[in-house]
């Protein structure tokens, strides 16, 4: 029994140690999380809160004081114009209507009065002055009546005006006597009711609220405050979606009306108010009312999906090593980042005049940053470049221009890129091989084969215009900067003529160093352009905002085909947070899984926190992970 008994302990042994070895293997394989391309509607949105208001709204007051004798509406009463809605208890501007009155004929009375002196003194004057004819009166005699009835004349005029004070205090009185009566100033629903019967208001400085009528509720309207990071994106007319706590199952819809200029900051967060106008035919809105709403930005319907996710996915070389793939030629040449900080990357060398320069090479060795230019044999004048290289030189017509770092500037018709800086720009097909050169004019024209006529119609348009930029072929860019525009390549960040000369960036102006460019600088004319599509007439603001323009963004997935990672590179439109729109839909197609992520069995064995080789916001010490389009050999995430 004792025998059995550790026979069967032994083979307990035995199969933990199997089980932990098993699990513990080296040839596990790697856990790859995928997601799947959908196809659907797609919205670009803004969120925001706000507050349901009536359109127009007035506040009902008094322009006297009394007691509110009578109330003849209540909330929510449906009043129309003129309607009476309440009275005052009119008895003392009734007594003061009567005061007024009997001041009135007071001063007609004694205007009656003061006629009748006027018309004696007018007599007592004729008879002196015929006195005076017949030399039977003295001249003072004759003054003194003349003075006489100036004075009852005058006396008679301001009895006149005192009359016309009067006539004013009683039409004051009548109308204070009509303010006794409240009516309502428009069509409108009563939506506050501030005062009581038998209630006592007074008007001395402003008028006390009685009651607060708002108009047609049909149309009511959401104040929302937008935060000043999207109110650039604001435009009259687009479409709002909200909901409010009390129909929390249901959606109301609006349309922006306008953006007011009048800021609003509560701790240093600045909004600004956003009038949205919002039909309410059922009356089930009511003013005061919370809405979370949204604001639609752009709209895509039934478009091609990718996950987020899998855009943020970068593989490291580990993640290849432990799938057993070699790392995708694209990656080998420089499109990521590569080597950590302080290696310097090598520039292509150019090909060719007129043919497209090299990218970004291979990492050199490690150096203090600077790295030394080439010798500029006898007649050449050499250059600044950019990034952390110092001067190259001016490459005449068909020779090559070869630099450690820094790039070389080609003529106009010359070559057409160097390396540059820390990563050497965007690579064109310079350090390709002629297998590889046209292994990737095959895959080219395969993918314009695949495109329907609209997509080739918008790819044909895009590279007309980068043509008509700078006259060089579309597509081919050179490590120092974009080369191919303006006539010739630049040694550092859009040097050599800018974009057709429209550009001044770098050690040199446009067109000094590339080759003449054919433009302005940057900065000049833009206030006339700017002026020219300016509307004449705009009555707001609103008017002079054109609309907004189409994004497209560039990005890159990976396919999980046949246990290996497959990259296809993407054109992407607008994104709602979650989801990404494919602009060319025919690299996936509807259903495919794409990778969010890949954990290797050394990040299992890593201890806690470790683990981040797929984490584009912490990247590796020491090892310059992937990314998107930029020079090998550049700016990694190690030091």
């Amino acid at each position: 029994m004792k025998k059995l008994i550790w026979i069967v302990l032994l083979l307990v042994v035995v199969g933990a140690g199997g089980a932990v070895f098993y699990a513990n293997r080296g040839d596990k394989e790697p856990q790859v999380t995928t997601l799947k391309v959908t196809r659907g509607d797609l919205v670009d949105a803004v969120g925001a809160t706000g507050t349901l208001q009536a359109v127009t709204t007035v506040t009902v007051g008094s322009q006297v004081s009394g007691i509110v004798q009578e109330l003849l509406v209540d909330f929510n009463s449906i009043v129309k114009k003129d309607q009476v809605i309440a009275r005052l208890d009119p008895a003392l501007l009734q007594t003061a209507l009567e005061t007024a009155n009997a001041n009135l004929a007071n001063a007609q009375a004694n205007l009656e009065k003061q006629k009748a002196v006027v018309e004696d003194a007018n007599t007592k004057l004729k008879r002196a002055q015929d006195l005076w004819n017949r030399q039977l009166e003295t001249k003072a005699d004759l003054d003194a009546a003349e003075a006489t009835a100036k004075q009852a004349i005058a006396t008679q005029k301001s009895m006149e005006s005192q009359i016309v004070q009067a006539q004013a205090a009683v039409n004051k009185a009548k109308v204070d006597l009509d303010h006794t009566i409240i009516t309502a100033p428009i069509d409108g629903i009563v939506i506050k009711r501030s005062v009581d019967r038998g209630q006592t208001v007074a008007a001395s400085m402003q008028a006390p609220e009685l009651f607060i009528i708002a108009a047609d509720l049909t149309k009511m309207q959401v104040n929302a405050n937008i935060d000043e990071s999207d109110v650039g994106r604001m435009r009259p007319g687009q479409a709002v979606t909200f909901r409010v706590d009390a129909y929390p199952n249901e959606t109301f819809h609006g349309s922006v009306h306008q953006v007011r200029l009048n800021p609003t900051t509560v701790q240093n967060v600045v909004t600004y108010s956003t009038i949205i106008d919002v039909p309410n035919p059922d009356y089930k809105l009511k003013p005061g009312m919370t809405a979370n709403l949204n604001v639609e930005i752009a709209r895509r319907p039934n478009v091609l999906r990718v996950p987020n996710a899998a855009l943020r996915f970068r593989p490291t070389k580990d993640i290849f090593d432990a799938l057993r793939q070699p790392m995708p030629e694209e990656l080998n040449r420089g499109f990521g980042r590569g080597g950590g900080r302080g290696q310097n990357a090598q520039g292509g060398q150019g090909g060719p005049g007129g043919q497209p320069g090299a990218g970004g090479g291979a990492p050199a060795q490690q150096s203090s940053g600077n790295a030394t230019p080439n010798q500029a044999p006898a007649g050449k004048n050499p250059s600044t470049g950019s990034g952390q290289a110092p001067a190259a030189k001016n490459a005449p017509a068909g020779e090559k221009a070869q630099n450690q770092q820094g790039g070389q500037n080609a003529q106009a018709g010359q070559d057409r890129s160097a390396g540059s800086g820390q990563g050497g720009g965007r690579g064109g097909f310079g350090n390709m091989t002629p297998e590889e050169r046209e292994k990737r004019r095959q895959e080219m024209q395969d993918r314009l084969a695949k495109m329907s006529p609209e997509e080739r119609a918008d790819f044909e348009k895009r590279r007309a215009e980068r043509m008509a930029n700078g006259g060089g072929q579309a597509g081919n860019f050179g490590g120092g900067g974009r080369g191919g525009f303006g006539g010739g390549q630049g040694n550092g960040n859009f040097a050599g003529g800018g974009r057709g000369g429209n550009f001044q960036r770098g050690n040199a102006p446009g067109g000094a160093n590339g080759g003449a460019g054919n433009g302005s600088p940057r900065g000049e004319n833009h206030g006339q352009m700017a002026d020219a599509k300016r509307p004449q007439n705009a009555q707001t603001i609103d008017a002079l905002f054109g609309p907004l323009p189409t994004i497209e963004t560039r990005g890159r997935v990976w396919l999980w085909v046949d246990k290996q990672l497959k990259l296809v590179n993407l054109r992407l439109g607008i994104s709602d947070g979650t989801n990404t729109e494919v602009l060319n839909d025919t690299a996936l197609v509807d259903g495919q899984d794409v990778v969010t992520n890949v954990i290797t069995p050394d990040m299992l064995n890593k201890p806690a926190g470790q683990n981040n080789a797929n984490n584009p916001l912490m990247p590796q010490r020491g090892r310059g992970g992937p990314g998107g389009p930029g020079g090998g050999g550049g700016r990694g995430g190690g030091r």
